[in-house]
């Protein structure tokens, strides 16, 4: 694509995300196997609010892709960008059909978090392809981290959430790693960890709205 199939790209994302509109996976949900225990309220509650941060963090995804396959300089790396933002379609698909599942809604917050990932993800991509492509390796590390802690806090019985999870967590490992293979700059320390706190505020709002 070219900058101006990038931008209306970029742009259709938001107005799906604006419009709450359900994406089609590629790949069948992982959930699609899993054992179907009931699950209690209060159970179905906390599995919901994990599965809308989770849900969340693929919304910003899209954004982070989007803004930085946008202003690439390189179109090997636009293009490596626009494949993964597809991949990533899978888990927002999953997500969202499995927070449909347990009769819940996205976080109304949604199309905030894909601007303000948009803007991150142009504005690292406007500093060079290594950073850009260090950011997603950190933002990569920084999903891997909450899918792990979620991953513990899940209801014993959900297995269909439990079975999502995992197979996001395999996925955003290979694509931070990629991300590195592909001549990504790690980022120092300092910023890693400020990213890391702007991700908890993420959580914490998605959680309950």
């Amino acid at each position: 694509m070219n900058r101006i199939d990038r931008f209306i790209h970029g742009f259709d994302g938001l107005l799906r995300t604006i419009a709450r509109v359900k994406p089609e996976s590629r790949q069948p949900s992982p959930a699609h196997a899993a054992l179907d225990d009931p699950l209690t309220d209060a159970e179905t509650e906390r599995s919901a609010q994990l599965m809308r941060v989770n849900h969340t963090g693929e919304i910003c995804a899209q954004g982070l892709y989007n803004g930085q396959a946008l202003f690439a300089s390189d179109q090997a790396t636009s293009r490596a960008l626009v494949e993964a933002a597809e991949e990533e379609l899978d888990h927002l698909a999953w997500c969202r059909t499995r927070l449909d599942e347990l009769k819940a809604k996205p976080s109304i917050f949604d199309p905030i978090f894909y601007l303000s990932s948009f803007a991150l993800g142009a504005g690292a991509a406007l500093i060079s392809d290594k950073v850009s492509l260090g950011f997603v390796h950190a933002t990569e590390e920084n999903v891997a981290r909450h899918l792990r802690d979620h991953l513990d806090q899940l209801p014993r019985n959900d297995h269909a959430s439990r079975q999502i999870l995992m197979q996001m967590l395999d996925d955003e490992t290979r694509h931070g790693q990629s991300a590195l293979d592909q001549g990504g700059a790690e980022l120092p320390q300092p910023i890693k960890a400020l990213m890391w706190q702007g991700a908890k505020v993420m959580t914490k709002t998605a959680a309950r709205i």
